[in-house]
């Protein structure tokens, strides 16, 4: 009787584990099958690839406990494939490395990866300087756009910048000529502006747009993670966690109360060497200054429609996460890939209404599945599409279009909380490789005596 209860006891226990495992099974399918079809969803939306920093996992050490996903604060970015966390939406990630830190076994680091053969990262050295002397880059467009190591960068450059001004100890060559040039009112130009006041350079503070960078074209009320922030002339900042409204008015009002100068509305179009002057060719002139920091965007100057109401911060030239827009009333301007890929992106998000104006007829060249997918969504009627129409308004709740029907040309109103514009752009690459500045996938060495020590991850 002792044996048949025990085997009883045993085939029960058996039982339950076999179940377990069917269970854990199902799960890890189920995870699986979620992840592959982020992956293929991010690949069709062109969020695949990192953009700049982004988690790095060793496949032979990671347990697939799945506790980067619960630790990201960022939508899809890590997913579980066949029990290996896998990136799926890479753009997503601004390298907040909370993943990293999360995981038990160490299985993940958050940084550039090689950028020996990374065509849009710079070469660095520590101190930041590229392969140009006196031309330092820091922030986004070396590669990091979390807003700590942003700030942390912009305070470092100037802090080298200030060591060598010092160790130089002759006097500038000119009364007009700065001690650094600051190119870029985002978070890193920002702290770079308050270090250059803080040990007394002299400087100039320029950006294309507005204080705030990136930053301000993020989606209304969008949380933004700082981290632990410490400001020259101002401190630790008490808070780590801002939407973006708040983020942009801290901004302003330190440099106000600072009395910081930032002009904006001036673009850098070039930089060459005078008589061991940096000579910054501007929208607005030239300026001369000892050292240049680089505090640029990555996604460079998106071209503008040149409508009234375009500066509006609803105006917006680059999509890279869909999920933040939901139960919103869209406008996508454009009719290539990239405007077509947003469109129906958002149009996928609940509670969007979603509306695309395009100056031409019909679409003309786009990628297959693109062209398959919106001809469905406009006869599911999921997105309305305004063939020969242009933009000739942009109000607060509201954007003006002339649209041509039959050959009769009349002025319509669609209402609207967001305008997304894809009329293209310039990257900063040119730009820079104009400069001299080297890149990590470069054919030409550099020259040793020229070229800075590489840098690879954030420290």
């Amino acid at each position: 009787m002792d044996l048949l209860v025990i085997l009883g006891v045993l085939t029960l226990l058996m039982l339950l584990l076999y179940l377990v495992g069917l269970w854990q099974q199902k799960i890890t399918e189920t995870q699986t099958q979620q992840a592959i079809d982020g992956i293929r969803s991010a690949q069709e939306r062109g969020t695949s690839r990192p953009i700049a920093q982004h988690p790095q996992i060793d496949p032979e050490a990671c347990i697939g406990c799945g506790s980067c996903i619960t630790a990201c604060p960022e939508e899809e970015v890590l997913g579980i494939v066949d029990g290996i966390a896998h990136v799926i939406h890479g753009a997503r990630c601004i390298g907040h490395g909370r993943c990293e830190v999360a995981c038990p076994v160490a299985a993940i680091k958050v940084g550039l990866g090689d950028i020996a053969s990374r065509p849009d990262i710079p070469v660095l050295s520590d101190s930041l300087e590229t392969s140009v002397p006196g031309i330092y880059i820091a922030g986004e467009l070396g590669g990091f756009a979390l807003i700590r190591i942003a700030v942390e960068q912009g305070t470092r450059a100037i802090t080298e910048i200030s060591r060598k001004v010092a160790s130089s100890g002759g006097p500038r060559s000119s009364s007009e000529e700065y001690d650094v040039l600051i190119v870029g009112a985002g978070p890193a130009g920002i702290a770079a502006t308050m270090k250059a006041a803080e040990c007394g350079l002299s400087y100039a503070t320029i950006d294309q747009e507005d204080v705030g960078g990136t930053v301000r074209k993020y989606p209304r009320r969008k949380v933004t993670l700082t981290g632990s922030l410490t400001l020259p002339l101002y401190g630790r900042v008490k808070k780590d966690e801002f939407v973006k409204e708040e983020l942009i008015s801290f901004w302003e009002a330190v440099i106000e109360d600072l009395g910081l100068e930032i002009h904006s509305g001036i673009k850098l179009l070039g930089v060459e060497r005078q008589n061991g002057s940096l000579v910054a060719h501007t929208s607005e002139g030239v300026l001369a200054a000892r050292n240049i920091v680089l505090a640029l965007g990555r996604r460079g100057t998106p071209r503008r429609l040149g409508v009234p109401g375009e500066e509006a911060e609803k105006v917006l030239y680059q999509l890279v996460d869909t999920a933040s827009f939901t139960k919103e009333r869209i406008l996508v301007v454009g009719g290539g890939d990239s405007a077509i890929e947003a469109a129906t992106g958002l149009s996928n998000q609940p509670g969007n209404v979603v509306t695309v104006s395009y100056r031409k007829h019909d679409f003309f060249r786009l990628k297959s599945r693109n062209e398959e997918r919106i001809r469905r969504y406009m006869k599911e009627g999921k997105i309305r599409v305004l063939f020969n129409s242009s933009v000739t308004r942009i109000g607060d709740d509201t954007v003006g279009l002339s649209l041509t029907e039959e050959g009769v040309e009349k002025r319509v109103r669609v209402k609207n909380d967001y305008t997304f514009i894809f009329a293209g752009g310039d990257p900063p690459y040119p730009l820079l490789k104009d400069i001299g500045v080297q890149f990590g996938g470069d054919d030409t060495e550099p020259d040793p005596s020229q070229q800075p020590e590489l840098v690879g991850e954030s420290r």
